[in-house]
């Protein structure tokens, strides 16, 4: 994967750099309540400004679907991101125009100015060439640094690359070389974790990764579909049963290919699905009618533990039991603090991704000590699934 970064950019003093950031924060009023956007934002924009460019961020913010609405505008945001950076932010109400274009030549080379919502246009997500000339007449430059919006192909994520001379932001360009290196060109052996609710969700996650990891980890509810399929009886347990043949077929891919499955042989069951029940223990062929599975079991994450103990890389995306209530959060901790130890002792290459994936590390305390997190949701997860992504694809060399 080959892509144009900010060392390719050249000079940029008194040019004027469209930069393309995720600042779609969470909010309590005015007041942001998860600035970790804000500050991925930090070494792209910074380095821009101190190099004398005039910074001009792209960014959305909520789902005005093409109509300016100002709870969503990007104003509300300016102070905190102006309080993160370290620097003052000026804030240009349009992303296109004669006005827009008066306020960006009256900037000082350095100066950092945050545009208006770009779903506030109808084009933006439509992907309109004839708006991104608009909005490329801003600009010298386009820089993307987010990741989280490169699946989708819209005018301020893969329009503009077109239009100007294009290269990836240091937070898009440390999400692309983390990748590249858990998937892309990895070392091997590779373990994934792959975890969630339901099989149906995860199909071409599944399908994609028998072809490129040596080891298959498979937790949540969907470890009942795969359990299923083998014979297994899983009582009441979230359970797609209508996919055990997909499942079958996933198991005769993994085959071909020299994947190895890994599902749990022992398990935590119980009757009711609320906070610390009364609980079992048990073989998972041991499970009754009236229980459903809600963790892996003991000998189950020693067995996992051995596995990426002889793994070089590893990718993981969901947990491996109901992590969100006690107890049954133990197997996803027990693995995740493995996974961050050997990451620690120099042994393991760990990229993680995906929004259960981190509250679940967040939980164990572990996110810190991976390689890297990433908070990209969707575009991690259609990565995952081998697909190309636009916003991406835009910026290769």
């Amino acid at each position: 994967m080959a892509f144009r970064t900010l060392d390719d950019i050249g000079d940029v003093k008194g040019k004027r750099v469209l930069v393309r950031e995720d600042l779609n924060v969470p909010m309590d009023g005015d007041r942001v309540t998860d600035d970790t956007r804000l500050r991925a934002a930090i070494p792209t924009v910074n380095e821009l400004a101190e190099k004398g460019a005039k910074v001009l961020i792209l960014a959305h913010f909520g789902r005005p679907k093409g109509q300016p609405n100002p709870e969503m505008s990007l104003a509300r945001i300016k102070d905190a991101l102006a309080g993160v950076l370290g620097r003052p932010v000026h804030f240009i109400n349009d992303i296109k125009g004669e006005a827009a274009a008066k306020a960006v030549d009256a900037l000082n080379p350095g100066a950092v100015a945050l545009l208006e919502n770009t779903r506030f246009y109808a084009g933006e997500e439509k992907n309109d060439p004839a708006l991104a000339a608009e909005v490329a007449k801003l600009g010298d430059f386009y820089v993307n640094d987010a990741f989280s919006a490169a699946h989708r192909a819209h005018v301020s994520t893969e329009g503009l690359a077109h239009k100007l001379p294009a290269f990836a932001g240091r937070a898009m360009q440390k999400e692309l070389e983390a990748l590249e290196a858990a998937l892309g060109k990895p070392t091997h052996p590779v373990a994934a974790v792959v975890g969630g609710a339901k099989v149906s969700t995860k199909l071409d996650v599944l399908t994609n990764l028998v072809s490129k990891v040596d080891h298959l980890i498979i937790g949540g509810g969907m470890a009942n579909t795969f359990l299923a399929a083998q014979g297994v009886d899983v009582g009441k347990s979230l359970c797609e049963h209508e996919l055990k043949d997909t499942v079958k077929g996933i198991f005769a891919a993994a085959e071909k290919t020299g994947c190895k499955i890994h599902l749990p042989s022992d398990v935590v069951v119980a009757k009711e699905f609320k906070a610390n029940p009364p609980i079992r223990t048990i073989p998972v062929s041991d499970v009754s009618a009236d229980e459903m599975i809600l963790d892996v079991g003991p000998k189950a994450v020693a067995a996992l533990t051995e596995v990426l103990k002889a793994s070089k890389t590893l990718v993981w995306n969901g947990p491996l039991g109901a992590f969100e209530i006690e107890p049954f959060d133990k197997a996803t901790v027990a693995l995740a603090k493995e996974a961050a130890a050997l990451t620690k002792a120099g042994s393991l290459i760990s990229v993680a991704g995906g929004g259960d994936t981190v509250a679940a590390l967040n939980h164990a305390g572990v996110a810190k000590d991976f390689s890297f997190v990433s908070t990209a949701g969707g575009a991690f997860l259609e990565w995952m699934e081998g697909k190309e992504l636009p916003g991406v694809k835009a910026l290769e060399a």
